[in-house]
């Protein structure tokens, strides 16, 4: 395989030793570009295809936290993967949110990240059953993907983005038992365990918009494996 064709991982890092002992031991199987700031990454982002972005979580211009926002709103699809030495759950949950795919604390070996990039890049190349489909239907809910909107029984919910993304992936499963596990990998593209917490704090958010202002629950907890979408009629995907 050529150097073009290697995935293209942009680096943010502003720390230079870090960043080009970093580059130099990804090199193999990456064509690695470095930014040095916030502001160069979303100009590079703006102006470049990469498959994953690598994000120091301090940087001396912006906030990773701003980065991950301003590049999500600017449409960016790669995952993002935080790099940072912070361990604060509530920091990384807030990072999930507004865009991050994963969360690697530091000090971290060189093993734990090219297995973690590997993770991203497989989750991105997944085709998806029902990824042809705008529209998913079940038990009162609608979900449009273009405009990403959801309704119960005719009245509007707003998600956040992640929020979004979990009742998509328990309506692609309605009426099945979704594990913990499945929803770190199809929702935060991780396999650490350490982040199921976060899963039971989102469906616990979701419950609140989606379950709580109508009598009957749809989402139901299934203790020790994971939850499900109650299915009260077949599930419908349309393509519109």
């Amino acid at each position: 395989m050529s150097v073009m064709q290697l995935p293209k991982v942009l680096l943010v890092e502003d720390d230079r030793r870090i960043a080009t002992a970093l580059a130099q031991a990804l090199q193999s199987n990456y064509n690695v570009d470095m930014a040095a700031s916030g502001k160069l990454a979303i100009y590079k982002c703006d102006n470049n295809d990469y498959d994953i972005i690598m994000l120091d979580l301090n940087l001396p211009d912006l906030s990773g936290f701003i980065i991950c926002q301003q590049l999500r709103e600017r449409g960016l699809t790669a995952p993002i993967l935080i790099v940072s030495g912070e361990t604060k759950v509530l920091t990384k949950i807030n990072l999930l949110d507004a865009g991050a795919n994963d969360y690697l604390t530091k000090p971290f070996s060189l093993g734990e990240l090219k297995a973690r990039l590997r993770a991203l890049l497989r989750d991105t190349s997944r085709p998806s059953v029902l990824l042809a489909t705008t529209r998913l239907c079940v038990s009162g809910i609608v979900l449009d993907r273009t405009s990403r909107s959801v309704m119960r029984n005719g009245v509007e919910i707003k998600l956040r983005r992640k929020e979004f993304v979990l009742l998509e992936c328990l309506m692609e499963h309605a009426g099945s038992v979704v594990t913990r596990e499945s929803l770190l990998r199809s929702v935060w593209h991780t396999t650490d365990t350490y982040w199921t917490n976060t899963v039971d704090v989102h469906i616990k958010h979701l419950r609140d918009k989606l379950d709580r202002p109508f009598d009957q629950t749809l989402i139901r907890t299934v203790h020790g494996l994971g939850y499900k979408l109650e299915a009260l009629q077949p599930l419908m995907a349309v393509e519109l």
